[in-house]
């Protein structure tokens, strides 16, 4: 398998769109894209305090809380409780969005997709976990904790390092932690 190491270290934290904070990008298609074109992108975000959104039209959202207590997320004035730690949550990013944090600091994993060129599956497993892209897609495991490792291979991730890869023969990571998957399809 060719898989691409993503490493922690080397992302750059940037505003976010509304500039109510900072976001690093863990992997984005086009890469490079600017934020009102990409077909899907990846990233991880600090959230410190209480605040709106950023707006995005047509774009399918997945936010995934990995450390903190949660957020409460009030999205077109309907409230959605995210209080459970590596549970996905799906909404759109066209309607008004603003979060409120349930206990402190958390960290979130988002993935957005543009509606009608790409979607995602997103889940937070353990274990031996299969990697592969569909076809004409991709598929993304980020190390939510040390210790993963791509059979034979030297590849080993740390806590939040990740693994890209577009090929559709499967391979193996182990992990010794949570990870989370994203698998990206065309569509």
């Amino acid at each position: 398998m060719t898989a691409r190491v993503l490493r922690a270290a080397d992302r750059a934290a940037t505003p976010w769109k509304n500039a109510g904070g900072v976001t690093r990008e863990i992997a984005a298609y086009p890469e490079g894209a600017p934020l009102d074109a990409f077909d899907w992108r990846v990233s991880l975000a600090e959230v410190t305090e209480d605040g709106p959104f950023s707006s995005f039209p047509g774009v399918d959202r997945t936010l995934t809380v990995v450390e903190g207590a949660g957020m409460d997320l009030l999205v077109g004035g309907e409230h959605h409780i995210l209080d459970e730690p590596h549970w996905p949550h799906d909404f759109p990013g066209d309607p008004e969005t603003e979060g409120r944090l349930l206990g402190g600091p958390v960290v979130n994993v988002n993935v957005m997709c543009r509606r009608g060129r790409t979607s995602a599956a997103v889940a937070v497993v353990r274990g031996t976990v299969r990697l592969a892209a569909p076809p004409g897609g991709a598929a993304l495991a980020i190390a939510l904790e040390d210790g993963a490792v791509l059979d034979g291979t030297d590849i080993a991730l740390d806590r939040h390092d990740a693994l890209l890869t577009r090929e559709e023969t499967p391979g193996v990571l182990r992990t010794h932690g949570w990870v989370l998957l994203v698998t990206l399809s065309e569509g």
